[in-house]
């Protein structure tokens, strides 16, 4: 045991979005709190420790803004916990490589707070575009300490921790300085203290960065980009897929010799409904899963997502959001749950309730295997990939549509202007790529999903054991023929409320008979044996897409909105639209 702490200091991280700000705050304190390279990523407060003998910073990761007179919530949050003046130390986290910028915010910051630090994050990015601060210089303008640290690199962490506690030892100045123009302030101590090389570093960055955003190719680059990410998802995981349920079938085998002696009930409680759910969601889930996130990871690295929004401004301007909406879209790929989270980052009420409504238009990972699944057992691998790509950009469409139709009726108002800034590409930092994907997201997600599958497949084995299942889903069936699916579909829906993971586990256990282990493998032979065509395939898609979000999404809805109707709103548009389109489909094929 270390020794027994008799020293906390509470110290407050702000900066601008994409400083690097979150990345410092995990090489301190140990967590994983998810960093993205593009502005609005951390849209809620993080806090961790980090001890330094027997003292302990008690540090908290505020949301990125621009400016403490900030009009969105996440900005208004870091200027309210900056006022409460509960905390010892304030360090403003600064980008090295663009301090002009950065230098705006800290000096609004040191004008409120008694003990600050500055911190000159990117150190090594500046370096590479040959860029050079002078620290001391900048130190004695500002009249506060200032610490280089690359938090990629954890270079100038220890100094920075020093600074933090000498910092809070220091007496609460008496007089603050005041800036009448803390843009011209900034702009002439930036001048004073950075000096380049005079070479152009960033030539070809912005030759790329031109040719991806132009009106011209921009579009088409986004779309063959997404085609390209879905069909490596869909060629890479159908074998490991197949791999993985074979070992968990050999492992099937070993157990029911275990468990002979067992009762019938209990045996068949535990293995057909417990086991085969949760290791046909894990073979389901893990291989696409494994290839997508690091894919999708890799862009946020380098920064493409916000280049992405800046492509769907324009359209998102003319259904009455913004390009912030496009951001939160992109959220909701990995999950609906933090894409209606992400929404504080819109500075209109009106927009902002208009993007949670409508962020489960997007598939999230949870529906992405069914989507997959069902693509890759009725088209090539290509044709599945292309099925897929267009279930993402019909979701976008859709969330653009219904946010059309909503600012034009029950929430009409005048529309925002769109501010945000581009950030820099930066190289792509392949360690933290697969971490953050595979660790923070493939496995996170997989054992979320294990959670909810284990005391799910006890239910839908003790439905079928009963007869129910089959008793609700023909009780189903009518509805479900009419939506151009049938009563199994429809049922495995809304069994799958808890977690979309579920839809195709569900479905294969009621077209099994009764228990997944009796499904095999997922085989068009099985599926088609028990009256799946391909016309049924694409209205399941389709309803995947269009349909209520699960409960996670609907109570985070909740608790951003503070609104039941609201809340109810969300699960009703997308299922209304699902509803439409698939009985549309069922009438025209």
């Amino acid at each position: 045991m270390g020794p027994l702490i008799t020293r906390r200091i509470q110290v407050a991280f702000v900066g601008c979005p994409n400083v690097g700000k979150s990345t410092l705050f995990n090489a301190l304190t140990g967590m994983r709190q998810h960093t993205g390279n593009w502005p609005g990523k951390t849209v809620g407060m993080a806090q961790g420790r980090h001890r330094r003998g027997n003292t302990e910073l008690v540090i908290t990761d505020l949301p990125g803004t621009y400016s403490l007179q900030g009009t969105s919530e996440d900005e208004q949050v870091a200027a309210r916990y900056i006022a409460r003046e509960d905390w010892d130390c304030v360090v403003v986290v600064c980008d090295a490589s663009c301090l002009e910028r950065s230098l705006i915010l800290a000096l609004q910051v040191l004008e409120k707070a008694k003990r600050a630090v500055v911190c000159l994050n990117l150190m090594d990015e500046a370096k590479r575009r040959g860029i050079w601060v002078n620290h001391r210089s900048l130190s004695q303008q500002l009249g506060t300490p200032v610490v280089c640290t690359a938090g990629d690199n954890r270079q100038g962490l220890e100094e920075l921790a020093q600074a933090i506690c000498a910092a809070a030892a220091q007496p609460e100045k008496e007089t603050l300085p005041v800036w009448e123009n803390p843009v011209f302030a900034a702009e002439e101590m930036a001048k004073d203290c950075v000096k380049k090389d005079g070479k152009d570093h960033d030539f070809w960055r912005r030759k790329i960065d031109k040719l991806l955003v132009s009106r011209r190719f921009g579009g088409g680059l986004l779309c063959l980009t997404l085609f390209v990410i879905v069909w490596l998802t869909v060629w890479g995981a159908n074998y490991p897929s197949e791999l993985l349920q074979r070992g968990f079938d050999a492992l099937y085998g070993i157990l029911r010799g275990w468990l002979t002696p067992a009762p019938v009930w209990l045996s068949g409680l535990l293995l057909d409904g417990v086991y085969a759910t949760c290791t046909r969601v894990a073979a389901v889930m893990l291989p696409p899963m494994a290839i997508f996130f690091p894919l999708f990871t890799l862009l946020e690295d380098v920064g493409y997502l916000p280049r992405m929004a800046f492509l769907l401004d324009p359209a998102m301007a003319r259904c009455g959001g913004c390009g912030k909406q496009a951001l939160t879209l992109c959220m909701g790929l990995g999950c609906n749950a933090v894409g209606v989270m992400g929404c504080r980052i819109i500075e209109s009420p009106r927009e902002r309730t208009a993007a949670m409504l409508t962020n489960a238009f997007v598939p999230c990972n949870g529906r992405f295997p069914t989507l997959i699944v069902l693509g890759s057992l009725f088209f090539s691998q290509a044709g599945a990939a292309l099925a897929v790509a267009a279930c993402v950009a019909l979701g976008v469409a859709g969330a653009m549509a219904v946010s059309g139709v909503l600012s034009r009726t029950v929430l009409k108002a005048q529309p925002s202007s769109f501010l945000m800034e581009m950030p820099p590409f930066r190289r792509p930092r392949l360690g933290k790529i697969l971490v953050r994907s595979l660790a923070d997201r493939t496995i996170f997600i997989t054992g979320r999903a294990m959670k909810v599958a284990a005391p799910a497949g006890a239910l839908l084995w003790l439905l079928s054991y009963t007869g129910l299942l089959t008793a609700i889903a023909g009780w189903l069936d009518p509805l479900g023929l009419i939506l151009g699916m049938n009563g199994i579909i429809l049922l495995s829906f809304i069994l799958a409320l808890p977690a979309n993971e579920l839809t195709i586990p569900v479905i294969l256990m009621g077209l099994s008979g009764g228990t997944l282990q009796a499904a095999g493998e997922v085989s068009p032979g099985l599926l088609l044996s028990a009256g799946l065509t391909w016309q049924m395939a694409l209205c399941t898609m389709v309803f995947t897409l269009y349909h209520w979000p699960c409960a996670t999404t609907l109570m985070t809805v909740y608790r951003e909105s503070g609104s039941i109707k609201k809340t109810a709103a969300a699960g009703i548009l997308p299922t209304a639209v699902g509803v439409t389109l698939c009985f549309l489909l069922n009438l025209l094929l």
